[in-house]
């Protein structure tokens, strides 16, 4: 005779993965990091950069976020939910978040262990590589000086005769005078 196996559902458990899911659905990036060695002034200073950039820095329990990420039909990233485990949160664009956390990991032992930006899953040598690409801002104002480019050569060309013409009219005057 078989006894009945029951499963308890512990409340605070439950509560604390609907709690990380509710986090990880307000922003859309999310970078994972080994924190192990850092000192709470630095993770301090770390959180204080982020926040800068528009990210939250939550240290997390592998196995509720790994559970949070499946219920949200996110991408599998459970090879980045292993050891000491802090996600940095990027509401907006993640290109100055992963930026900020590079500039900091090399004066600090912090490792990144790799990302999820959108609907991709990137390896933490990919992240790096990703840090080095110029933000959304930053391509935008490329992009707006490239255009502006022709209309400012035009208006130079155009304010050069009447320039040219004053200055010439000035010389002729001060020769008579002079």
């Amino acid at each position: 005779m078989k006894a009945d196996y029951e499963t308890r559902v512990n409340d605070e458990k439950v509560g604390a993965v609907d709690a990380l899911k509710e986090m990880f659905s307000q922003v859309g990036d999310y970078v994972f990091t080994d924190y192990r060695g850092l000192t709470v002034e630095q993770i301090t200073n770390l959180r204080a950069r982020l926040r800068e950039n528009g990210a939250d820095y939550r240290v997390v329990k592998n196995r509720f976020a790994r559970i949070a990420f499946q219920q949200l039909e996110k991408p599998d990233v459970a090879d980045y939910l292993v050891g000491p485990t802090a996600v940095a949160l990027a509401a907006g664009d993640a290109a100055p978040v992963v930026k900020a956390i590079m500039d900091f990991s090399k004066d600090a032992p912090l490792e990144v262990k790799g990302a999820l930006l959108g609907d991709r899953v990137y390896t933490a040598a990919q992240a790096v590589a990703f840090s080095k690409l110029p933000s959304r801002l930053e391509l935008i104002a490329q992009l707006m000086s490239v255009m502006q480019a022709p209309l400012q050569n035009f208006v130079y060309a155009t304010n050069a005769v009447p320039t040219k013409l004053v200055r010439t009219l000035q010389a002729v005057a001060d020769q008579k005078a002079g």
